[in-house]
């Protein structure tokens, strides 16, 4: 019987799922880590938090399948995207703690950047933004201000990763110092259309190239992990960033097709097929996935928070026990108020692009409580959503009608689906697997080994939970997203 095993390392957690032969997951294990703000704005977590969660939750989910590790036949990784590591190759330390995508540290760099005209180069080159969310200018930090860094990187002792590469480093015992396309495409370094890195940006940002690893397909050879680890030596056979996996997950194999997942953050991927697509809207372009050497390209739009509001309604304002208890408070909330959050908490993405911003709410009243924070926590995401597809329908011409398929946390959440194709106009479907981040990892490394079907074949397997369709008119629709927009408007006029 096939086994894989799919490492999902998040930014709030880490999990590992046990996928059967085909492709269902029987067993899970998923380990909360802390998460570190040393300053506002800054975002951090300690890199042995994120390794010993991840190897834990491994032998937690093993033994939950009671399988061995002889028992897997290889490993998928997916990640959190962006996160920056830098670490010495000889002794394994990281010379600082891990710097998180959601991190605005580094939003000086970014103006000086733009100001000696280099943004539009940049976006040529990568495809992104100048904007701290990605990798870049976060290695650049790191070399500038940690003691000796940058001395010891010029002299080829230190090695940069994203989450992915640093866990493959860890797991191969230092033996492979490797990443694959779609992380690379998140670094801000990386020249998406000739597959290498860029000697003129790493040039501008005083990388040395020596740090830099080596980019593989996302179904590759990533060589195995060391056996003391588990027991025995596990191949790692498929490795993609989290919002590119669930992509994979979702079978949006074709051009036009879309996904948005609902984790910590929400982004949302439209495949555009083997042409890249400059956004005139501020979205971003990104490979999807890189198969055989050949890239396919998506546009994508980057919420930063989307399940985090929930989670500070928990830990932030204390109203709430359980993310869970969220939908029937909003259920009860009062219709008379209209309350909007901004959760700008960490600046706004896409397609406002500004990390100054900051959280706001509006129409508060003496009457304002639980309930409809919790009914405006909920509909900020959907809000958000319908931002990205507003942007997307502007740069790309959809054929035929929008369905958007969904996946992550958020949508176990039956009131704000419904929300998100009430705001939308649209469809939304909710797959039957709804952790699609660690089926698309299981199914890279399951395809490599032969062991999973190809593309097609994966593609038939796919299979609607449940569909959403709006139940409310365009007249309603457009007045609440007109609220919206007044209330980023007011958010960003705060910035100047």
């Amino acid at each position: 019987m096939t086994h894989i095993l799919a490492i999902d390392q998040g930014t709030t957690s880490s999990r590992a799922i046990v996928f059967d032969g085909d492709i269902r997951p029987i067993a899970s294990a998923q380990l909360e880590f802390e998460q570190h703000f040393p300053q506002s704005g800054w975002v951090e977590h300690d890199p042995a938090d994120i390794w010993v969660t991840t190897v834990e939750t491994c032998s937690g989910a093993l033994a939950r399948a009671k399988l061995s590790a002889k028992d897997i036949d290889a490993i998928g990784i997916t990640n959190q995207r962006e996160t920056t590591l830098v670490w010495n190759k000889t002794t394994g330390e990281p010379v600082h703690n891990a710097i998180v995508w959601q991190d605005r540290r580094t939003a000086a760099i970014c103006e000086e950047l733009k100001a000696g005209g280099h943004a539009e180069m940049v976006q040529a080159t990568t495809g992104l933004l100048l904007d701290p969310y990605f990798s870049g200018t976060k290695i650049k930090w790191i070399l500038d201000n940690v003691e000796g860094a940058r001395a010891a990187a010029e002299a080829g002792d230190l090695l940069f990763g994203t989450v992915d590469c640093y866990l493959i480093w860890k797991l191969t015992g230092g033996k492979v110092h490797a990443t694959d396309a779609t992380n690379a495409a998140r670094t801000l370094i990386y020249d998406i259309h000739t597959g290498v890195w860029s000697k003129d940006i790493c040039a501008l940002l005083g990388i040395p190239m020596s740090m830099l690893p080596e980019v593989k397909d996302c179904a590759a050879d990533f060589g195995e992990t060391d056996a003391d680890l588990f027991g025995a030596a596990i191949p790692i056979r498929g490795v993609a960033g989290d919002q590119q996996a669930a992509t994979i997950g979702q079978a949006c194999f074709e051009a036009g097709m879309l996904k948005s997942t609902y984790g910590t953050g929400c982004f949302a991927l439209l495949n555009t097929g083997d042409t890249p697509v400059t956004s005139q809207n501020r979205l971003l372009t990104t490979i999807a996935y890189q198969l055989d050497g050949k890239p396919t390209y998506a546009l994508e739009g980057a919420i930063f928070i989307a399940g985090a509001v929930v989670q500070w309604l928990r830990d932030g304002l204390g109203i709430i026990n359980d993310a869970s208890e969220t939908a029937a408070l909003a259920d009860a909330a009062d219709q008379g108020q209209e309350l909007i959050l901004v959760p700008a908490f960490v600046g706004l993405g896409a397609p406002y692009w500004n990390p100054e911003a900051r959280g706001a709410v509006f129409g508060l009243t003496r009457g304002s409580g639980p309930k409809e924070f919790s009914r405006a926590a909920l509909e900020s995401v959907g809000f958000q959503t319908r931002d990205l597809l507003e942007a997307m329908q502007a740069d790309f011409d959809f054929t035929g009608d929008t369905v958007l398929r969904v996946d992550g946390g958020m949508i176990a959440s039956d009131w704000a689906m419904q929300f998100l194709s009430d705001i939308l106009g649209a469809p939304v479907d909710r797959p039957v697997v709804a952790e699609s981040t660690a089926k698309g990892a299981a199914w890279l490394a399951g395809m490599q080994i032969g062991a999973y079907p190809d593309m097609a074949g994966f593609a038939a397997t796919w299979e609607k939970e449940s569909q959403f369709t709006p139940k409310q008119d365009d007249s309603w629709r457009e007045g609440r997203y007109a609220g919206w927009q007044k209330a980023i408007n007011a958010t960003l006029a705060m910035t100047e």
